[in-house]
């Protein structure tokens, strides 16, 4: 990997409040995705790395993170302003009100960095898409969490397995799976 330094924006995916409804998603894993978030955020800012949040705006008016509910809003290890704020209504930060691409590269930004909720759903699908265009993926498993799955013919399958499994895809054949300690000590 080349030295990504100054040249990677740090994506912020998600991270929202709304998330914390259990009794609506079930049972996570990576109870210090917040934390490790927290620290990457830390030190993006005091390098002046770029720095990209992104918000879920769900339709469907039940969900937690549909506009205007208390969902909707960022936990408090958002903290700050970002370079730039990408709200999305679909999996990718690449398809959001604002075109992440674009600013990317009208930026210079030669990578990315993805953390935030969720490691297999708009984690993963941001991830894939950075890749596709071009960007040097870096990936932050640990500072990302998902929830356990359960199919409608009632398979389980549980939020660590989901997680390795997004990790051993994306590691295999679209960038590099890390630790936030790897990144920012």
């Amino acid at each position: 990997m080349p030295d990504w330094k100054g040249s990677t924006a740090l994506v912020v995916v998600d991270v929202q409040k709304g998330f914390d409804d259990s009794g609506y998603w079930g049972p996570r894993n990576n109870l210090e995705c917040e934390d490790n978030v927290g620290r990457l955020i830390g030190a993006w800012r005091q390098q002046e790395w770029p720095i990209v949040y992104v918000r879920h705006a769900s339709q469907d008016r039940t969900s937690p993170l549909s506009e205007g509910s208390p969902g909707y809003a960022f936990k408090d290890v958002v903290v700050g302003e970002p370079d730039l704020l990408v709200t999305k209504r679909v999996h990718s930060a690449f398809y959001g009100d604002v075109d992440l691409d674009a600013w990317l590269k009208e930026h210079e930004i030669t990578g990315v960095a993805v953390c935030g909720i969720q490691t297999n759903m708009c984690c993963e699908s941001t991830a894939r898409m950075a890749s596709d265009l071009g960007y040097e993926l870096i990936f932050v498993l640990d500072a990302t969490h998902t929830f356990d799955i359960v199919t409608p013919t009632h398979k389980v399958y549980r939020a660590r397995e989901i997680a390795r499994h997004t990790a051993v895809t994306l590691e295999s054949d679209f960038g590099s799976i890390m630790r936030t300690v790897d990144l920012v000590g």
